[in-house]
């Protein structure tokens, strides 16, 4: 028994040096992380879809006033990007474009990016989804949306690859169209549907 005893004991001071190693690992990843500036205001977040996206190279806000007053600060369009953990094809878009150092370069210098969590936005979710299908857009997971700095939803999409795929833009064709379209407000006025949005 007592020969037992000695071998757990040995079993829990590996078993405690390796979580001190694992630990030391996952410190300097972190750090490392921030020291290259990969990280975003999505650090406190308690939803798994937005934890998830802490360490992606996009600028990411929260739904919240902030993303808003930034985006009129910079006169920028808003990406929005709604997902889930669940969600097969917002892991794929999360990891075709979301951590792709160019598109995140683009996305950072051309929009302020939000990042929602379908399951903890339900309300949020079901206007998004159905002034994009007002609005004759697709309203599935993922759900990609440009929206103007007053809240207006004038132009979006579901998954989109980094590479043509079929019948499917890739995201920086999405993106431009919707930079293009955010420069003509007239037609904004007509073909958006306004947000209740954060103040």
């Amino acid at each position: 028994m007592g020969h037992v005893t000695s071998s757990a004991r040995l079993n829990l001071i590996g078993m405690a040096k390796n979580v001190f190693l694992l630990t030391l690992v996952l410190a300097g990843t972190v750090a490392a992380s921030q020291a290259h500036g990969n990280s975003n205001h999505l650090s406190g977040q308690t939803s798994p879809y937005l934890k998830r996206a802490v360490s992606q190279p996009v600028d990411w806000y929260p739904w919240g006033a902030g993303a808003f007053q930034r985006a009129k600060q910079l006169n920028r369009p808003i990406l929005l990007d709604v997902g889930a953990v669940w969600c097969p094809w917002c892991i794929l878009m999360d990891r075709e474009t979301y951590t792709n150092a160019s598109a995140a370069d683009y996305i950072n210098q051309h929009f302020v990016a939000v990042k929602v969590d379908f399951d903890s936005a339900p309300e949020l979710v079901t206007q998004l989804q159905l002034a994009q299908a007002v609005l004759n857009l697709p309203a599935g997971l993922p759900l990609t949306s440009f929206i103007t700095p007053d809240g207006k939803l004038y132009f979006g999409g579901g998954y989109l690859p980094s590479e043509r795929k079929g019948d499917k833009p890739p995201f920086r064709e999405a993106a431009e169209e919707a930079l293009t379209r955010y420069a003509d407000q007239g037609k904004i006025e007509k073909e958006s549907i306004q947000l209740e949005i954060p103040k």
